[in-house]
């Protein structure tokens, strides 16, 4: 890869590490709902001003494809993961959201669409035993979590799947869709699905600065600028080498969220990380890996 294509993967990791650590400063001041649906919106705005600019067409002929992918694959795991970050730390959020490469290759493994070598098994074991050890009842994050840790594991791991049902879905019935066009279709429907539930859950407080700063850098730096770095890049150098991106995500989510939000690394946390770090690595060396092409 050129020097540019390698600042550009960096960057998108970067970018998409960083989300955590917005959604952890902005979800408990105004609530998952409200911080999902101002990231969509704040997102597919920038986006669609973009494609205004570069003359692009969306094709919104496409628009059920682009409700379907929006609702499955962003607006419940946007959602999930604004309600972990209700508990869990921004650097438990992105080593567990690294499971979306695993689980999209065991639903597609038992859906006879991916094949499993002996590889990739040992790859999913690996990351099912990181998984398991930051859920471990020793873990010092539950006890900062509280009786709410396990179930925001759980929405964790829930939009991982999510993840993945998506990332499948998009690679049987979405071949032939623009993949600019489900960026910012999916991101508007989302935003349209989830707009009943804003009145449901209002925000905790009135936002500060700070809280509003971050929803907006969750916005357009997570979910619109994320999108042109990534686009550009599988243009460049192929979706097969764009992914390893999810390699470098728990590496920056863990960096930010010790660096700018004082957060506990534990051995625990380097021993989970390394195991699920090396389960991705082993299940994604195959080129024929699905393809994740979602902001995270």
């Amino acid at each position: 890869m050129r020097t540019g294509d390698v600042a550009r993967l960096v960057a998108l990791a970067a970018i998409w590490g960083a989300s955590y650590m917005f959604i952890r400063v902005a979800a408990p001041v105004l609530g998952p709902v409200w911080t999902t649906e101002g990231r969509l919106l704040i997102g597919a705005a920038a986006l669609l001003a973009w494609f205004r600019l570069a003359r692009i067409d969306p094709h919104w002929r496409n628009l059920r494809f682009y409700a379907f992918i929006g609702v499955l694959g962003t607006a419940i795991p946007f959602s999930l993961v604004s309600f972990a970050g209700l508990y869990l730390s921004a650097s438990t959020m992105a080593i567990l959201n690294t499971s979306s490469p695993m689980l999209t290759l065991a639903i597609g493994a038992a859906f006879g669409l991916e094949r499993i070598s002996a590889a990739r098994w040992l790859g999913l074991l690996l990351g099912a035993a990181g998984v398991w050890l930051l859920m471990s009842p020793t873990s010092a994050s539950q006890a900062d979590a509280g009786p709410m840790f396990g179930w925001a594991l759980a929405a964790v791991l829930g939009a991982s799947l999510f993840y993945a049902l998506a990332a499948l879905a998009v690679r049987q019935w979405g071949k032939e869709m623009p993949s600019r066009g489900m960026a910012i279709g999916a991101q508007a429907c989302a935003a349209l699905a989830l707009a009943p539930l804003v009145p449901a859950w209002p925000p905790a407080a009135a936002p500060s600065a700070l809280v509003l700063g971050n929803l907006l850098a969750l916005g357009v730096l997570s979910s619109a600028v994320a999108y042109v770095l990534f686009f550009r890049l599988v243009a460049d150098i192929g979706a097969t080498r764009t992914q390893t991106v999810s390699l470098l995500i728990p590496v920056f989510g863990v960096l930010w969220g010790y660096l700018f939000l004082d957060e506990n690394l534990t051995l625990r946390t380097f021993g989970s990380g390394a195991l699920i770090f090396a389960g991705t690595v082993l299940v994604m060396r195959d080129p024929s890996s699905p393809r994740l092409e979602r902001p995270r």
